[in-house]
Protein backbone atom coordinates (compact mmCIF):
# COMPACT_ATOMS: atom_id res chain seq x y z
CA UNK A 1 0.00 0.00 0.00
CA UNK A 2 1.29 3.40 -0.96
CA UNK A 3 0.28 6.78 0.47
CA UNK A 4 1.04 9.60 -1.94
CA UNK A 5 -0.07 13.21 -1.99
CA UNK A 6 -2.37 14.51 -4.68
CA UNK A 7 0.25 16.62 -6.48
CA UNK A 8 2.64 13.68 -6.83
CA UNK A 9 -0.11 11.41 -8.17
CA UNK A 10 -1.17 14.09 -10.64
CA UNK A 11 2.40 14.43 -11.90
CA UNK A 12 2.87 10.66 -12.26
CA UNK A 13 -0.67 9.42 -12.81
CA UNK A 14 0.28 6.81 -15.41
CA UNK A 15 2.89 5.27 -13.10
CA UNK A 16 0.42 4.98 -10.20
CA UNK A 17 -2.32 3.62 -12.46
CA UNK A 18 0.12 1.01 -13.76
CA UNK A 19 1.14 0.09 -10.19
CA UNK A 20 -2.53 -0.31 -9.23
CA UNK A 21 -3.51 -2.38 -12.26
CA UNK A 22 -0.32 -4.33 -12.99
CA UNK A 23 1.07 -4.85 -9.47
CA UNK A 24 -2.21 -4.94 -7.48
CA UNK A 25 -0.92 -1.96 -5.53
CA UNK A 26 -3.37 0.10 -3.49
CA UNK A 27 -2.57 3.81 -3.66
CA UNK A 28 -4.00 6.15 -1.05
CA UNK A 29 -4.12 9.64 -2.49
CA UNK A 30 -3.81 12.08 0.39
CA UNK A 31 -5.63 15.39 0.08
CA UNK A 32 -6.37 18.41 2.21
CA UNK A 33 -8.97 18.17 4.97
CA UNK A 34 -8.71 14.35 5.11
CA UNK A 35 -10.58 13.98 1.80
CA UNK A 36 -8.35 11.05 0.86
CA UNK A 37 -9.24 8.62 -1.92
CA UNK A 38 -8.02 5.18 -2.92
CA UNK A 39 -6.73 4.17 -6.33
CA UNK A 40 -6.87 0.44 -7.11
CA UNK A 41 -7.11 -1.79 -10.13
CA UNK A 42 -10.52 -2.88 -11.39
CA UNK A 43 -9.82 -6.56 -10.74
CA UNK A 44 -8.98 -5.82 -7.11
CA UNK A 45 -12.08 -3.63 -6.76
CA UNK A 46 -14.29 -6.38 -8.22
CA UNK A 47 -12.86 -8.93 -5.77
CA UNK A 48 -13.51 -6.58 -2.88
CA UNK A 49 -17.09 -5.91 -3.99
CA UNK A 50 -17.76 -9.66 -4.33
CA UNK A 51 -16.56 -10.18 -0.75
CA UNK A 52 -18.86 -7.40 0.47
CA UNK A 53 -21.85 -8.79 -1.43
CA UNK A 54 -21.21 -12.31 -0.12
CA UNK A 55 -21.01 -10.99 3.44
CA UNK A 56 -24.31 -9.13 3.01
CA UNK A 57 -25.94 -12.28 1.62
CA UNK A 58 -24.70 -14.37 4.56
CA UNK A 59 -26.07 -11.80 7.01
CA UNK A 60 -29.50 -12.06 5.36
CA UNK A 61 -29.39 -15.84 5.71
CA UNK A 62 -28.38 -15.53 9.38
CA UNK A 63 -31.26 -13.10 10.08
CA UNK A 64 -33.71 -15.41 8.32
CA UNK A 65 -32.49 -18.40 10.31
CA UNK A 66 -32.85 -16.44 13.57
CA UNK A 67 -36.43 -15.54 12.60
CA UNK A 68 -37.21 -19.21 12.01
CA UNK A 69 -35.74 -20.15 15.40
CA UNK A 70 -38.00 -17.54 17.04
CA UNK A 71 -41.01 -19.08 15.33
CA UNK A 72 -41.52 -16.16 12.98
CA UNK A 73 -41.51 -18.23 9.81
CA UNK A 74 -44.57 -18.75 7.60
CA UNK A 75 -45.51 -21.72 5.48
CA UNK A 76 -46.43 -21.12 1.84
CA UNK A 77 -47.64 -23.33 -0.96
CA UNK A 78 -45.10 -23.92 -3.69
CA UNK A 79 -45.87 -22.60 -7.14
CA UNK A 80 -45.77 -25.33 -9.76
CA UNK A 81 -44.08 -24.31 -12.99
CA UNK A 82 -44.95 -26.32 -16.05
CA UNK A 83 -42.21 -27.32 -18.47
CA UNK A 84 -42.52 -25.70 -21.85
Amino acid sequence: MLAVNYSTVRSHLKDYCDAASDDNETVIVTRKDEKNVVLMGLAQYNRLMKIVQNAEYLLKIDRSFEQLLRGEGREHELIEVEDE
